[in-house]
């Protein structure tokens, strides 16, 4: 496999910040399922070096609301912020047919449906309902923002390390000209 895919470790959440004065975070979960970032075990950092157990108490204002063992107040709370959460990929479930981990998606190239060469994945970001990915086309050129749809990406080849794009034509129009 080609990129991330070949990582052992997954990024499941981000500790955003303390909530309340007796160590509680709040975590902005990449997991399907929101309260899930607290499901899959430990949890480590991104170098591996410091590794946590979450308990999922709720949510509140997007974020979920978990206790980590040995974090006892606001302060210890507040150090964390940034800390991204990683777990084995070997603790989630496979994904299905046609579903993906955005951490497979980054580092591929993508190619029009015309074998146009369009750049690299390098983000997959999640608005709404449908995913986007932000396709890095070199300097001096914006990124391209693509719908996450099997109408608009109708092939995805990990193994290759290619996604093909059937490019929107709002997308194609709006970066014709270098605009973003």
């Amino acid at each position: 496999m080609v990129g991330a895919a070949k990582d052992e470790r997954i990024c499941i959440g981000a500790i955003i910040g303390a909530h309340g004065v007796k160590g509680t975070v709040r975590i902005k979960s990449f997991t399907e399922e929101p309260a899930n970032v607290a499901a899959y075990g430990k949890v480590s950092d991104e170098a591996g070096a410091r590794s946590f157990t979450l308990k999922s108490i709720g949510a509140s204002g997007g974020a979920i609301l978990a206790h980590i063992d040995g974090i006892e107040d606001r302060e210890a709370a507040d150090k964390l912020a940034g800390t991204r959460l990683y777990v084995s990929r070997s603790a989630l479930p496979a994904p299905g047919d046609e579903e993906y981990y955005h951490a497979d998606l980054l580092g591929l190239r993508a190619l029009s449906t015309d074998g146009e060469a369009l750049g690299t994945v390098t983000s997959v970001h999640a608005i709404g309902e449908t995913d986007i990915l932000e396709i890095d086309r070199g300097p001096e050129l914006p990124s391209l923002l693509i719908p996450f749809t099997c109408a608009d990406v109708p092939d995805i080849d990990l193994e290759v390390g290619l996604v093909v794009v059937d490019m929107p034509t709002e997308v194609d129009n709006r970066n014709a000209d270098g605009d973003a």
